[in-house]
């Protein structure tokens, strides 16, 4: 059964029972995104790692560490 087929037939239930119908798949997607990423950061700022730029600095570091090794 699809997420698609399932969510009618749950829509389908809850209309017979007079209960509101439950959110469309993907209606809280964002939301979810944004609580990981608050997550993510909080356990950085905990384990005393920087909590935002973390891939940008690894980036940096490797950049500078090639542009060295290629001289």
């Amino acid at each position: 059964m699809s997420i698609t087929q399932h969510y009618l037939l749950d829509t389908y239930r809850a209309q017979q029972h007079g209960e509101p119908a439950p959110p469309a798949p993907g209606a809280h997607d964002w939301q979810v995104a944004r609580e990981w990423r608050d997550h993510r950061q909080f356990r950085a700022v905990v384990a005393g790692r920087p909590a935002r730029g973390r891939i940008r600095q690894a980036l940096g570091r490797w950049l500078r560490q090639w542009a060295r090794s290629t001289c």
